[in-house]
């Protein structure tokens, strides 16, 4: 759904944020405002996209362990920080979107696509401070999955040498 008054408060607090070198770990619909806030665009429906993925939610998903249940791999960039952080080449997911990266902002780098191409993960290497924003949702069982657990311990560190 469109939200202008979130997107009026969040575009701008990205931008400020990043500039500032704050530490920036965006998830879900904030992967997607941040591509927006840096100048990229976004595919409005993935799933009618010919030879693209349903990345949506389980229509008919009995438990939230169900709609989150890992549901695709990503492929890591070799040269990526989630490879760095993880030592893996690839990882399962869970997907919960309709709406996807089209056109990457300049200055992101991408990190992690799906089976699709469609871009799951990216970073930015000239940020002055940590920056990735991922498209799944790894809070979701995070200690049961090592790229989560990665992504948060690289945050947090992220974090505390920041304040």
């Amino acid at each position: 759904e469109l939200d202008p008054s979130r997107d009026a408060i969040t575009l701008p607090l990205l931008r400020a944020a990043i500039a500032a070198g704050k530490p920036v770990l965006a998830i879900c619909r904030g992967f997607q405002e941040l591509n927006v806030a840096l100048g990229g665009s976004l595919h409005q429906h993935v799933h009618e996209i010919p030879g693209r993925l349903d990345h949506r939610e389980p229509q008919s998903a009995s438990s939230r362990d169900v709609e989150y249940a890992p549901a695709h791999t990503v492929q890591l960039a070799a040269d990526g920080v989630l490879a760095r952080l993880t030592g893996q080449a690839s990882a399962m997911v869970n997907s919960l979107h309709h709406q996807g990266i089209d056109r990457l902002a300049p200055g992101l780098k991408v990190e992690a696509t799906a089976p699709d191409s469609q871009i799951e993960a990216v970073s930015m290497p000239g940020a002055p401070g940590f920056l990735l924003g991922v498209q799944w949702h790894p809070e979701w069982r995070w200690a049961e999955d090592p790229l989560s657990r990665a992504l948060f311990a690289a945050f947090g560190d992220a974090l505390r040498t920041a304040a």
